[in-house]
């Protein structure tokens, strides 16, 4: 959605508010100075790779187990470091 005014217009942006402790906020603010981007931006980011993280592995999860009682092979993650683990 864009919000117009006289000098023109910019995208507008939902607000989420989170309650933090003033010490997280003050990690979270030293993060955000280290990582050279907004509070904004670090919380939006992390939050999002993670929730990503979580959906691949969740997704992952759902498709071993539909491989599995479909009767395809596997192979662990232990064989696979085995065969292919001293690859450089």
């Amino acid at each position: 959605m864009l919000q117009c005014s006289t000098e023109g217009c910019v995208d507008a942006m939902a607000t989420i508010t989170i309650r933090v402790s003033d010490a997280e906020k003050e990690w979270l603010s030293y993060m955000a100075e280290f990582y050279g981007v907004s509070l904004s931006d670090l919380i939006k980011n992390y939050s999002m790779e993670e929730l990503e993280d979580e959906y691949d592995r969740q997704t992952a999860e759902v498709a071993l187990k539909y491989w599995q009682e479909k009767g395809k092979p596997t192979i662990s993650m232990d064989e696979i470091l085995t065969e292919f683990g001293n690859l450089k």
